[in-house]
C-alpha cells in the first residue's frame, strides 16, 4: 500500500510508507558493484557455448561474462564451458567439438579498442544442431557504453534462439537506503552501471517509468505532504504533477503515456483519479468510502487493477479505466497488494499475506490460477520485465534487503546484491523506443 493508507502493514511494508522532500542530486557516488547469483534449474534450458571473446582481457568490462550472466538470468539457457578454445566473430568453427559438448548454439566474437579511446566490439552468432550462421553484430561505442554492447548481444542471441524479445538492454530504478541517504538509480537490467537520479536525507517511494522509458513518475514530500512529480531522466529535470489538498500518491502511467492514474484524498478518503501527464484538473474514477489505492493499467488501456479495503481487508480489484463498479479478483488470503500487470497482459503479480509472510505471487488472469514462485517470506513491489518474461521484486535474504529477478514458474531467480545499502522499490523500465 502506498503512504495514504490507514490500513495496517508489516514493518517491512509499512517502512515504504514515508515519503519525504527529494533533491536532485547530479553527481552522487556510485554503489559497488553488483553481484548476480543465478539460482534454480529450469525446465527447459538451451545450452549455449560463449567463448571468451578475443582481447576482452585488456578491455575494461568482460563483455562474454555479462552476456553469460545475461542469458543464464532469464532462465532460458544453460551455459556451456568453453575449455581452451580460442576464436572470433571471423572463425569458422568446428561444428562437430561442439556438437560433442552438448551445445545447441555457439557464440563468439572480438573487443579492439580504436586509436581514439572507443571500442569496436563484434560477435557473431552460429547454430551449431544446424551447421548455420545466425549472424551477429557490430557495435563501435565508448567505454562507457561497453556493458550496453553486450547486453544487446545478450538480446541479439536471446531473440535469435528463442523467438521472443530480450530485455537486457532495458533499465531498471530501484531506491537504496545507505546510513541515512536514500538514492533513487536508474540502472542496467542486472543492477549494474548505475546512476544516481535522485538523493535524499528522507526516503524515496513509487518510481515508475513512462511508456517511452524517458520518464519517472514519483512521489516526493514537500511542505510536508506527499506531492508527486514526474522527472526527465535524461536531463534531471522534474516537473510538479500533483499537489492538491491532502495527500497525492501512488502515480501509474496510462499505456499511452497521456495521463496517470493516481491517489489522493483532496475529497476525504484516498480515491482514485486520472490526471493528464501536463498536470491539470484530475477527474475522480472512485466512489467508495474505503481506502482505493495502488492503481495500474492494463496494457490495453482499458482496465484498472488497484488495492482496496472495501470489503474489510487489502484485496485487488479491477474496474473499467473510465470509472464504474469493481471487481474483486483475489480471494487468497487476507491481505493482497502491489498489484504488477505483465505487459502481454497474461500475468499479475502482486504481495499476498499468508500465516504471517509475504510472498510474491503470479495470477494467471483469464483462469485465476495462483502459484507462489518464492520461498522467501518479506516479498514487496513486484514489476515484470517487457517481455513478460521475468519479474523483478524486493525482498529480505541472509538478513537484509536484496533485489531478485525471477522467472514467472520462480524456476530460476537471480539475485541482485547490493555493496553499499538496501535495495528496495524495483521498476523495471520499457522496452526503448
Amino acid at each position: 500500500m502506498k503512504p495514504d493508507s490507514r490500513v495496517c502493514l508489516s514493518p517491512g511494508l509499512r517502512r515504504r510508507g514515508v515519503v519525504a522532500a527529494l533533491v536532485a542530486t547530479p553527481a552522487l557516488p556510485a554503489l559497488a558493484q553488483f553481484r548476480v547469483e543465478v539460482s534454480g534449474v529450469g525446465l527447459t534450458q538451451l545450452p549455449i557455448a560463449l567463448v571468451p571473446f578475443r582481447g576482452e582481457g585488456a578491455s575494461p568490462q568482460k563483455i562474454s561474462a555479462i552476456i553469460r550472466a545475461d542469458l543464464e538470468r532469464s532462465g532460458r539457457f544453460r551455459a556451456v564451458e568453453p575449455g581452451s578454445e580460442a576464436m572470433d566473430e571471423t572463425t569458422r568453427p568446428d561444428m562437430g567439438v561442439w556438437r560433442q559438448r552438448s551445445a545447441d548454439s555457439l557464440a563468439g566474437g572480438s573487443v579492439t579498442r580504436l586509436p581514439d579511446g572507443r571500442f569496436d566490439v563484434r560477435f557473431r552468432l552460429w547454430d551449431v544442431v544446424r551447421n548455420q550462421d545466425l549472424g551477429g553484430l557490430g557495435y563501435v561505442v565508448p567505454q562507457a557504453d561497453l556493458r550496453l554492447a553486450a547486453h544487446k548481444i545478450a538480446d541479439y542471441i536471446y531473440e535469435k534462439l528463442t523467438g521472443e524479445k530480450g530485455v537486457f538492454s532495458t533499465r531498471l530504478a530501484y531506491v537504496t537506503k545507505g546510513g541515512s541517504r536514500y538514492t533513487l538509480w536508474v540502472a542496467d537490467s542486472d543492477g549494474e552501471n548505475a546512476q544516481a537520479a535522485l538523493g535524499s536525507p528522507e526516503p524515496i517511494i513509487s518510481p515508475t517509468w513512462s511508456p517511452n522509458g524517458t520518464q519517472l513518475a514519483y512521489v516526493s514530500f514537500e511542505s510536508r505532504k506527499p506531492v508527486i512529480y514526474v522527472h526527465d531522466v535524461a536531463t534531471g529535470k522534474r516537473r510538479l504533477l500533483a499537489n492538491f489538498r491532502g495527500s497525492n500518491s501512488a502515480p501509474a502511467w496510462s499505456p499511452d503515456g497521456r495521463s496517470l492514474a493516481v491517489t489522493l484524498s483532496r475529497d476525504g478518503g484516498s480515491q482514485l483519479y486520472l490526471i493528464s501527464a501536463s498536470g491539470g484538473e484530475p477527474r475522480r474514477l472512485t466512489q467508495s468510502q474505503s481506502i482505493d489505492t495502488e492503481p495500474v493499467f492494463s496494457p490495453d488501456g482499458s482496465t484498472i487493477y488497484f488495492v482496496s479495503d472495501r470489503g474489510g481487508a487489502p484485496q485487488i480489484y479491477r474496474m473499467p479505466a473510465s470509472g464504474g463498479s469493481a471487481q474483486r479478483i483475489t480471494f487468497s488470503g487476507n491481505y493482497s497488494v502491489s498489484p504488477s500487470i505483465s505487459p502481454d497482459g497474461r500475468w499479475m503479480a502482486y504481495i499476498s499475506r499468508s500465516g504471517g509472510a509475504f510472498k510474491l505471487q503470479v495470477m494467471e488472469l483469464a483462469s485465476g490460477n495462483v502459484a507462489a514462485v518464492t520461498d522467501t517470506t518479506e516479498d514487496e513491489n513486484p514489476s515484470f520485465a517487457p517481455n513478460s518474461k521475468l519479474i523483478v521484486y524486493a525482498t529480505r535474504q541472509g538478513g537484509r534487503d536484496a533485489l531478485m529477478t525471477s522467472t514467472l514458474d520462480g524456476k530460476i531467480k537471480a539475485r541482485l546484491a547490493g555493496q553499499g545499502g538496501d535495495l528496495r522499490e524495483p521498476s523495471w523500465g520499457p522496452f526503448q523506443r
